[in-house]
């Protein structure tokens, strides 16, 4: 079998026609936004709805009449297919779930918890159901839970990460081995050369974070992403493992929470370290001495901040001049 016969069996066009999470969302490409609290609001996820991609709002921090807000501001942005990112161990989840189908979300991407309690609610509202996983053994789950795509994240993703710490590359093609279920790549993902490689390792897609968490429609305040344009290889790092694995950056407080837990602290006083609010500190407020920085390893790849419309355009001509490199 020749080169040229290989790259047309595995490098599948960015098409809807010829792709699976392209056809399941309704997309032009299969690039989806990641859900991030405090940068995922309306305005990034119109951008890249808008541009082909798949925008969500990451509903993590928001009340139900801050999310409903978002929602329709949202819906009045944008024509295109879009979706709303939910953690299920959220405080007021039944609240959520009750308004986001009233307000007609024909997408959902669900998170930090079992879909198996939810999904078969969503489906009956017409919904179609993503979840996030970080291991082969909750890909299947997600399957048995009659979920319709799986996003498998590897540890190199900024924010809440799995226990496992698998990385991409590792975990892609264990996942694609475990489930059928149309598969999505997350973590370490801002260039069309690497949706190329999560490709071939067998995702259909691939979700962005950092990339989209740096753009101008980034709800994030400018201090975050100043400072995160900033950063150097190894300047992330994967701490807060008895609460709830975070990649962060090596600030203040990163710090101080490295230090207790060296020292063997309990979860009360890596709580009381953290304080109120410390993601919204640290992304929103723009404290980025003492607030939570969640981001990404692949940061230290991004050194401008730009608007959505122009990211999707070099990704794609990225991903394209990486398979007719490969072809010739």
């Amino acid at each position: 079998m020749t080169l040229n016969m290989l790259c047309t069996i595995f490098f599948v066009p960015l098409h809807p026609q010829m792709n699976r999470i392209s056809e399941i969302f309704g997309i032009q490409y299969p690039v989806i936004a990641g859900g991030m609290a405090w940068c995922s609001g309306w305005r990034l996820a119109a951008a890249v709805s808008n541009a082909g991609g798949l925008g969500l709002i990451g509903a993590g921090t928001m009340t139900v009449d801050l999310l409903r807000e978002h929602i329709q501001k949202l819906k009045a942005a944008t024509s295109k297919p879009w979706g709303i990112n939910l953690p299920l161990m959220y405080p007021q989840i039944d609240s959520l779930i009750d308004m986001i189908i009233s307000e007609g979300c024909k997408i959902i991407f669900t998170s930090a918890g079992s879909p198996k309690k939810y999904t078969q609610r969503f489906h009956d509202a017409g919904m179609t159901v993503a979840h996030v996983v970080s291991s082969s053994k909750f890909a299947r789950k997600c399957e048995e839970a009659g979920v319709d795509v799986v996003v498998a994240e590897g540890f190199e993703a900024g924010g809440h990460n799995g226990k496992e710490e698998t990385t991409t590359m590792c975990l892609i093609p264990q996942v694609r081995k475990a489930t059928t279920l149309p598969l999505i790549a997350a973590g370490g993902i801002a260039s069309g050369q690497a949706c190329l490689a999560a490709q071939v390792l067998g995702a259909e897609g691939v979700q962005i974070g950092t990339l989209f968490a740096l753009s101008e429609e980034s709800s994030a305040s400018d201090a975050f992403k100043q400072a995160c344009t900033n950063l150097e290889e190894g300047d992330t790092m994967l701490c807060l493992k008895k609460l709830s694995p975070s990649r962060l950056v090596k600030n203040g407080l990163y710090k101080r929470l490295e230090e207790a837990e060296n020292r063997g602290a309990e979860v009360p006083e890596l709580l009381e370290i953290l304080g109120e609010k410390a993601t919204r500190r640290g992304i929103f407020d723009g404290d980025i001495e003492n607030g939570e920085m969640e981001i990404g390893q692949i940061t230290s790849a991004i050194k401008s901040i730009e608007p959505v419309s122009t990211i999707m355009e070099r990704l794609i001509k990225e991903y394209n001049d990486a398979r007719a490199a490969v072809n010739a």
